[in-house]
C-alpha cells in the first residue's frame, strides 16, 4: 500500500510538471505575475497601481519561477527516493540514481517546452531542476537515517 501512494505522489508531480509545461509563454507570464501581485497585495494589505504592480513584477519574477522549478523538483527527488528506500536499500547510492531520474525527467520537460509556443528549453533550467531534485533526495537521506 505505501509503495501505491509513493507511486501516486510521483505520478501527481509528473503530472503537475507536465501541466506547468503545456501552457503558453503568455499564460504561464499570467500565472507567476498574478502570484506575485496576490503576495504582495497581501502583504500590504491594498492593491497596486499598474506602475507598482510592474515594479513588483520585474523585481521578483525570475526568483519565483526559478523557486518554482527548483521546488516541485525537491519534491520530485523526495518522492522518487522515498519509492526507492521501499526496497530496502538506503544507501547514498540512492542518492544519484533519484537525481539521475529527476535529471532524466527534467530533460524531457525542457525538451517538451520546445514545442509549447512562446516557450523554450533552458539548459540552466536543467541543471537548476536537477539540483532541486539532488537537494530533496539528500534531504530525505538525512531525515531517514536520523
Amino acid at each position: 500500500m505505501k509503495k501505491i501512494l509513493k507511486i501516486i505522489l510521483i505520478i501527481i508531480c509528473l503530472v503537475s510538471i507536465f501541466m506547468f509545461s503545456s501552457d503558453t509563454g503568455s499564460s504561464s507570464s499570467r500565472k507567476s505575475d498574478g502570484l506575485i501581485i496576490r503576495v504582495i497585495e497581501t502583504v500590504k494589505g491594498r492593491r497596486l497601481n499598474s506602475s507598482l504592480r510592474k515594479k513588483y513584477i520585474d523585481t521578483y519574477v525570475v526568483f519565483v519561477r526559478k523557486s518554482a522549478h527548483f521546488t516541485i523538483y525537491f519534491l520530485l527527488g523526495v518522492f522518487v527516493l522515498s519509492l526507492l528506500k521501499e526496497y530496502k536499500i538506503l544507501s547514498f547510492k540512492l542518492v544519484f540514481i533519484s537525481t539521475f531520474l529527476v535529471f532524466l525527467y527534467a530533460c524531457s520537460d525542457e525538451i517538451h517546452q520546445l514545442f509549447v509556443v512562446g516557450r523554450s528549453g533552458e539548459v540552466f533550467d536543467v541543471l537548476l531542476d536537477s539540483f532541486g531534485g539532488f537537494c530533496g533526495s539528500c534531504f530525505y537521506y538525512f531525515i531517514r537515517r536520523k
